[in-house]
């Protein structure tokens, strides 16, 4: 890991005016979701990995705190999550009809 670049990166989003730094946030959010075909199916997923958004949201709806998911998910952070709310809460329908679908395939196999 490059220390310096993160402490540089660091000093140059600290110093940052607020609406610059808005800007930031809610840039460096949208790019931590990405869609690529082929991966995941396609669907919302956390940066370069195969952690699909509706999977992290499904399993917080079913109970699973932070804690759980960061630590049963290795190299996602609370940032990702962070991501991931973000997401759902701009997409909910795209995110609650995968839920539901990969719920009904589930019970196809009881």
């Amino acid at each position: 890991m490059n220390t310096k670049l993160v402490e540089s990166l660091a000093e140059a989003v600290n110093a940052l005016e607020p609406e610059h730094y808005a800007l930031f946030q809610s840039t460096l959010i949208t790019k931590t979701i990405q869609k690529t075909p082929g991966v995941c199916g396609g669907h919302a997923r956390i940066r370069n990995t195969r952690i699909a958004v509706w999977t992290l949201i499904s399993l917080a709806n079913q109970g699973m705190d932070e804690e759980a998911l960061v630590r049963d998910f290795p190299g996602l952070t609370h940032f990702d999550l962070l991501a991931a709310r973000t997401y759902y809460r701009a997409n909910p329908e795209e995110i609650d009809a995968l839920i539901a679908s990969h719920h009904s395939e589930d019970d196809w196999d009881v």
